[in-house]
This record gives C-alpha cells, structure tokens and sequence, in this order.
C-alpha cells in the first residue's frame, strides 16, 4: 500500500467548498487524515471481486408519517434562502 499524500491546498479548497473554517493546524491534521483516508480506499482495491447471489432482494419498510422540522426551523441555519427553498450556488 502506498501513502497517499494530500496537500495543505488541496485541504484549503475541500473547505472552501464546505465553507469550513479551518486553522493551519487543523489543515495539517485533515490533510494527514485525508491520505489515510484514501490509503483505505486503495486497499479495497485488492478486495477480490465474488459471484452476486441472483436470490438476494432488497427489503424495504413501509413509509411512516412522523413529526419533521417547520419549513422555517429548517432554513433556520441555511447561510441562503428564498421563497421558503434553501438557495445553492448556480451551476453551469
């Protein structure tokens, strides 16, 4: 296994897009923690690919009405709203 490295920018963007504010020493720690992350990823790689079982299937519950958030509790804490929707950057 080889030790992915992620770099103190790479950190700095990830947040960016988050809008996570982060201090040098926690870029340091996520980025450590961010090569770990993808060290464990490429050991899945060498997990041996096995035969699906056709006589599997998926179980699904029943829906169940229960007591939710307000509309206004839940834009309570959105950094952009409008007409009662959470409003996200435009993507082109």
């Amino acid at each position: 296994m080889s030790e992915q490295s992620v770099d103190a920018e790479e950190v700095r963007h990830v947040a960016a897009l988050a809008r996570v504010d982060l201090d040098e020493s926690e870029i340091e720690a996520f980025a450590e923690q961010f090569g770990e992350i993808l060290d464990a990823f490429e050991t899945l790689d060498e997990v041996p690919e096995i035969e699906r079982e056709d006589d599997l299937e998926n179980v699904m519950r029943a829906d169940e009405v229960r007591e939710s958030l307000s509309q206004e509790e839940a834009l309570r804490n959105a950094p952009e709203s409008e007409n009662g929707y959470f409003k996200g950057p435009s993507v082109s």
